[in-house]
């Protein structure tokens, strides 16, 4: 019992030994450390042996150090070994050297391999798609590092903003019943001897809790199976939405620029070294603030007329008669009043146009639509009225329609496309950059 308590007090590895105090290569990079013996901890990144001098950049979660091994050093032999993505302890000196990556490097007295690994079957060269295929080791990369943790500050801001505003978090199943969108896109499954769906949005479940909360919003995944091959489309992504009471489209489209404002704002902010180091200006970020332009669906229909465009007014825009439209601005653009018909059946219109739909999308370069959201029927007998002609029977939304039979409101949300917002803030080729297993209409491994 008495070594017991005694083992308890220090700390300990698998082995038994102490464990020496682990600095973070980001700790150092900073300059903290210069001409002071330290340990860290991590991965071989890359690897240069010379005759005489062995370089091996080492990693861990916080950066990439240099480190070089001479040939009377101790630890020569266990650096000859080490190979590519082997994990390792390594204890050297710090010293400033401009030459270096990141302007500091250790120069190694000790190495200690924990784990040797097999030759890694990532080189340069590769093409994207064996890069997508060995994903699992792929996000080791330093470029899917930093968009991983620029996500994080975006899902982090994501939080905050609607906290600030006083919206209320909640959880909607994933489990679903009755389509919200459309039935095409949706992913079938047997569940026990009913046959259910994945949910595209959770969008008619926050409707349900505005009633008690009025201000609601989840971070949620949503999957629509649409056999679209662009840059844009996952068939599972993540999913912000939120939804509040006496609300309509124009609070819906305010909420959306704060939102998407207040996003860029912080990751410049706090994401300064991701940004620089994937070659973009945070300055472009910080720049982006409300109030964001807005274009009827009409005069969108016009400007793309005027670039050539063969699209008919009454049809959906398309992948790229959204980005020719988003190319037309400086800064995010909605575009609101869609034809009803193409919008959908909880989609409220217009009093004084009756035809067009309270709905509005948010528009950037390269992406197209990153939001789609607005004003939704909350009218009982419009509500069934509606669903009948989209060819949905009202008995399948019983639980829906009772929301505007007990205390209907006027209300409005939006959903918004977490991947899509990240492509489009680091200029990325594709939304699979952005997520760390994307899945689309052909890939669905790892």
């Amino acid at each position: 019992m008495i070594t017991f308590l005694f083992r308890n007090t220090e700390r300990w590895n698998d082995t038994g030994a102490t464990k020496l105090r682990l600095i973070p290569i980001g700790k150092i990079l900073e300059g903290k450390y210069t001409n002071k013996t330290v340990t860290i901890r991590g991965w071989v990144y890359r690897k240069r042996e010379g005759k005489d001098i062995i370089f091996i950049l080492m990693r861990d979660a916080t950066g990439v150090i240099q480190c070089t091994f001479r040939k009377d050093a101790e630890a020569w032999e266990e650096a000859e070994k080490a190979t590519i993505e082997s994990s390792a302890t390594l204890t050297g000196t710090v010293k400033e050297d401009k030459r270096a990556p990141g302007g500091y490097e250790i120069s190694g007295e000790n190495l200690s391999i924990i784990g040797l690994a097999e030759t890694f079957p990532i080189a340069k060269d590769k093409s994207e798609e064996f890069l997508r295929d060995v994903r699992h080791l792929w996000l080791r990369s330093r470029k899917m590092s930093l968009v991983m943790r620029v996500r994080d500050e975006v899902l982090w801001s994501v939080h905050e903003c609607f906290r600030k505003k006083g919206f209320v978090e909640v959880s909607p199943p994933m489990f679903i019943s009755s389509a919200c969108e459309g039935g095409s896109t949706l992913f079938g499954l047997k569940y026990f001897d009913q046959d259910l769906f994945l949910t595209q949005s959770a969008q008619l479940y926050l409707e349900a809790l505005i009633y008690s909360l009025e201000k609601v919003y989840c971070v949620a995944p949503s999957f629509r199976a649409e056999k679209s091959r662009t840059i844009r489309h996952l068939t599972e992504y993540w999913h912000v939405e939120p939804e509040q009471a006496f609300a309509d489209v124009d609070d819906m489209m305010r909420l959306e620029e704060d939102l998407v404002s207040y996003v860029c704002r912080k990751v410049a902010q706090k994401c300064r070294k991701e940004l620089v180091e994937l070659g973009l200006d945070p300055e472009e970020l910080a720049r982006v603030k409300p109030p964001f332009p807005r274009v009827t669906y009409t005069e969108a229909v016009e400007r793309l007329h005027k670039k050539g465009l063969r699209v008919k007014w009454g049809e959906d825009f398309g992948f790229d008669e959204e980005r020719v439209l988003a190319e037309m601005f400086d800064k995010p653009v909605f575009v609101y009043g869609y034809p009803k018909q193409i919008k959908a059946f909880y989609c409220k219109t217009y009093p004084e146009k009756p035809d067009l739909a309270m709905s509005a999308d948010l528009l950037v370069p390269r992406i197209g639509e990153i939001t789609t959201g607005g004003s939704r029927v909350d009218d009982k007998d419009e509500l069934i009225k509606r669903m009948k002609e989209f060819g949905l029977r009202p008995e399948d939304y019983e639980w829906y329609i009772d929301l505007r039979r007990y205390g209907t409101v006027p209300h409005a949300g939006f959903g918004l496309g977490v991947e899509r917002l990240l492509a489009w803030m680091l200029k990325l080729e594709n939304v699979m950059d952005a997520i760390p297993f994307p899945r689309t209409i052909r890939r669905f491994y790892p």
